[in-house]
């Protein structure tokens, strides 16, 4: 009998499965969805680069059927597979990452307030440190006055104060 080797036929490239092919095109479909979700200005600095599809991202902002719209998101995912989403993936990734970056700088300032909240009028110091130009009698003030409203049990005005001004330097 002879030996017939049939592995030579199944070694060539047949390119991806139907499975595959069917989660590339969701996750298009998917960012599709985001770019019709992004506000605006963030969309302006998108480079979408296709009319057709920046058109049918307006359109879908404007319905409000929920069929009407998942139509809509199909069709924006079947736009996005005639360009290259790479350049879309990256500036929604450079968006991402700066939206992190003001959320970390956020939770920086919250934290630096409440260090400085539960020293007292020490804590002018603490603040001084990190932001040597700030004005040492209106921190001292916000200060005093947040240990007022927690002895009277008001609600934490200087403590919103207070932060907004350390916003306020963190930008400057």
């Amino acid at each position: 009998m002879a030996d017939f080797d049939d592995t030579e036929h199944w070694e060539e490239d047949l390119g991806p499965s139907k499975s595959e092919l069917k989660r590339q095109m969701i996750a298009l479909q998917k960012l599709g969805e985001r770019l019709v979700t992004l506000p605006e200005k963030k969309l302006a600095r998108i480079p979408i680069g296709d009319e057709r599809l920046a058109k049918a991202i307006f359109e879908a902002r404007r319905i409000r059927s929920k069929n009407a719209l998942k139509r809509q998101h199909q069709f924006i995912g079947k736009l996005m597979r005639n360009i290259d989403p790479a350049a879309i993936e990256q500036a929604l990734a450079e968006l991402d990452q700066q939206h992190q970056h003001q959320v970390d700088a956020f939770h920086a300032i919250e934290q630096l307030r409440d260090q400085a909240l539960a020293q007292g009028v020490a804590g002018v110091e603490l603040i001084l440190q990190t932001y040597p130009h700030a004005d040492r009698q209106q921190l001292r003030q916000l200060l005093l006055q947040h240990a007022r409203e927690q002895r009277q049990q008001k609600p934490p005005t200087a403590a919103r104060k207070l932060f907004q001004y350390l916003k306020a330097l963190a930008t400057d």
